[in-house]
């Protein structure tokens, strides 16, 4: 095969029986070969691509432009959004977990701390996806832990991005109890920072959970908007400039994870949310 091309073959190469059909293959060959460095083609380009005769590339060209998945325009080819349509089954199937942990793992990785992901269920957050890079909490966190939403990162945004009336029906439920002196405990206090948590689209809770324990979290969106979920970071307790510096880092990773996240969900579409963990 030519360095370069899309093999009729790719990805499991290996045929096991005689079932494989080979047409169905190229034309699949034919979709993969645009990609972000080939956007618009000449058939003599996807031929190249592909490793195919102009004269087949020509006729899956042309069957895929009928179909919808293709367009011309002169001399050249591109994708039309119906592709997106293929992979909508297996993607309309996945939890949040799933496409929130190589978000996290990339978090993770990058700042070298513990990094989780939640969804408000009731009067707590639910962990739905977790990748630990060290210990830091005298309770073990995993998937399916909870903590009180009022006291935590993921908490307070997720809080942040209910109705007004959703709001108030949880904190007249919901006892505000001191779990540390630096816990917010009273009602004015948590909607004054629920609304800085809104305005600047992030929380930060300190020491407010356990003594010595920071963490920071950003809103996971779907394709309406809505708050969902919420991505956050874990990180020792800091102070003076350094800590300051950390502080920033951590927020500019933490929310471009948040909005890759967000932007996987939006791709996604309208599977929604039947469950904690259900996109």
């Amino acid at each position: 095969m030519i360095e370069g091309t899309i093999s009729v073959e790719e990805p499991n190469a290996q045929r096991t029986s005689d079932q494989f059909v080979q047409s169905l293959a190229r034309g699949l060959a034919v979709i993969r070969a645009f990609d972000a460095d080939h956007t618009h083609m000449t058939l003599t380009e996807v031929a190249k691509r592909t490793d195919l005769t102009r004269a087949t590339t020509r006729r899956f060209l042309m069957t895929l432009e009928e179909l919808g998945y293709v367009r011309s325009y002169g001399k050249n080819f591109t994708l039309t959004p119906l592709v997106l349509q293929l992979g909508y089954a297996y993607l309309s199937g996945l939890s949040l977990s799933q496409v929130a942990q190589p978000h996290l793992q990339d978090l993770s990785t990058k700042l070298s701390e513990s990094t989780s992901a939640a969804v408000l269920d009731g009067a707590d957050i639910v962990y739905v996806a977790r990748v630990s890079a060290r210990r830091i909490m005298t309770v073990g966190i995993n998937v399916g832990t909870r903590f009180p939403a009022y006291a935590t990162s993921m908490g307070r945004v997720l809080l942040a991005g209910l109705s007004r009336a959703e709001l108030d029906a949880y904190l007249n439920f919901v006892p505000l109890i001191a779990l540390t002196p630096r816990t917010i405990s009273t009602r004015g206090a948590l909607l004054d920072e629920l609304h800085k948590v809104r305005a600047q689209g992030w929380a930060m809770v300190d020491q407010e959970l356990e003594v010595g324990l920071m963490s920071m979290a950003a809103p996971i969106y779907d394709r309406s908007g809505r708050v969902v979920a919420a991505v956050n970071v874990s990180l020792p307790a800091q102070n003076g400039m350094s800590g300051r510096e950390s502080i920033d880092k951590v927020r500019e990773a933490l929310i471009h994870a948040s909005e890759a996240i967000s932007t996987d969900i939006t791709l996604i579409g309208d599977g929604a949310a039947k469950g904690p963990g259900r996109i």
